[in-house]
């Protein structure tokens, strides 16, 4: 494997908006809310910063092309500005390309901004729109909840787990997140909801009812990097390093017959997940991670994601999460913010959400959500595309020392 870049790149400071229906609002002043709080965090002048990526999905519609309005918007001084789409991946992406280019010494100061206006566009599920002749032969009839209903089917099917057992599984996964987002000021939806309100909701596509579907929100999230001899030298004490940053891109192989996948599990997750542990140093990650972030899209898809994040035993995550191991007060929080279920899902935005909500618990400052056992290592993933062919990322932070 490469060597990595495990501690040597430094979270300098973060901001994120107010996720929502921000129907008042454009993208810049979204842009602006966030980097607003994550300059003030870092302490530095916009001056200072020598590079920056932006990460949007729906660039066409929301934002413009190129990384121009991210520079307009910040007034950036005539820096390079790199725009990323990577589907629900991009925000990660941006993050990653400010932290590469810090660590490979390119940049002293990098920006990573993740932003999607996303009410504007309409935009109610995965786009039916041109990635190549395989897609479009495989996919043109396909909708996100009917792709992730399908996950469910063959979940249930290869590990033998009742109908009903694993609806309720389902459920708890929504429930948790809602009563994570009440105490979220920043989260568009802050209303608990109860099991038999989640079990009786009307069904999108069986057996995902309407409370296993994150919705549609507005939001923006900003990261600024450097490296860790710089942030101490502007005074940060306190240091969250980048421990590991990996992608997965589907090749095709999940459509191959001969390949061997059930459809039951994300293939690109467990090769991200695999490398990334690898490049953090984590050999047991259910006792080593402390709190994690994960695509929440569906309520399956989280429950699946931790099989694939090796914290739970292949059939067996389904009983963890009924268990309640991944409650606020569980071994591992999950979506201790409200996740996408409580936030919605503004794809350019929610990677970069994401890693903001592990950073404030990591130097304990997520107020009353905050977790009571100080967290030390933190894990987030994005998924983005349908189970059979996706983008997966993990970006794992943690304190300087751990």
């Amino acid at each position: 494997m490469a060597r990595g870049i495990k501690d040597k790149v430094a979270i300098l400071g973060m901001g994120c908006a107010r996720f929502g229906e921000r129907w008042g609002d454009d993208a810049d002043t979204l842009m602006v809310e966030a980097f607003e709080e994550a300059i003030a965090d870092a302490g530095i002048e916009t001056s200072q910063i020598d590079a920056a990526w932006l990460g949007v999905a729906f660039d066409g519609i929301n934002i413009g092309p190129s990384g121009i309005p991210l520079s307009i918007a910040l007034r950036l001084p005539n820096i390079g500005v790199t725009k990323v789409e990577n589907y629900c991946a991009s925000g990660t992406e941006s993050f990653r390309g400010a932290v590469y280019a810090v660590a490979s010494g390119a940049a002293d100061i990098a920006l990573a901004m993740g932003v999607e206006k996303l009410k504007d566009t309409g935009y109610g599920g995965l786009p039916v729109r041109s990635r190549g002749l395989l897609f479009d032969m495989v996919g043109v009839t396909g909708s996100a909840p009917g792709n992730f209903a399908q996950l469910a089917a063959a979940y249930r099917t290869k590990h033998g787990v009742a109908k009903d057992d694993l609806k309720r599984a389902m459920a708890h996964v929504s429930v948790k997140s809602h009563a994570n987002g009440v105490r979220n000021p920043k989260a568009h939806l802050r209303k608990a909801v109860d099991e038999e309100t989640v079990l009786n909701a009307p069904m999108i596509a069986e057996p995902l009812g309407l409370y296993d579907c994150c919705g549609v929100s507005d939001g923006a999230a900003c990261a600024i990097v450097t490296t860790p001899e710089i942030a101490r030298a502007l005074g940060k004490l306190d240091l969250v390093t980048v421990k590991a940053l990996q992608v997965s891109s589907s090749n095709g192989w999940e459509l191959q017959q001969a390949g061997g996948w059930d459809g039951s599990y994300f293939h690109t997750t467990r090769v991200a997940a695999a490398k990334a542990y690898e490049e953090a140093g984590i050999t047991r990650p259910r006792e080593q991670i402390d709190l994690m972030e994960v695509h929440d899209c569906f309520s399956i898809t989280e429950l699946v994601t931790m099989e694939d994040l090796f914290i739970s035993e292949e059939g067996q995550g389904w009983k963890d999460v009924r268990n309640g191991f991944f409650d606020a007060d569980g071994t591992i929080p999950c979506q201790i913010d409200g996740g996408l279920k409580c936030f919605g899902h503004p794809i350019g935005a929610s990677g970069l959400r994401m890693i903001y909500e592990n950073y404030l618990q990591l130097l304990g400052r997520a107020g009353e959500r905050q977790r009571k056992d100080p967290p030390a290592i933190a894990l987030s993933h994005n998924l983005g595309g349908s189970p059979i062919q996706n983008v997966s990322s993990i970006a794992i932070v943690g304190l300087e020392d751990a």
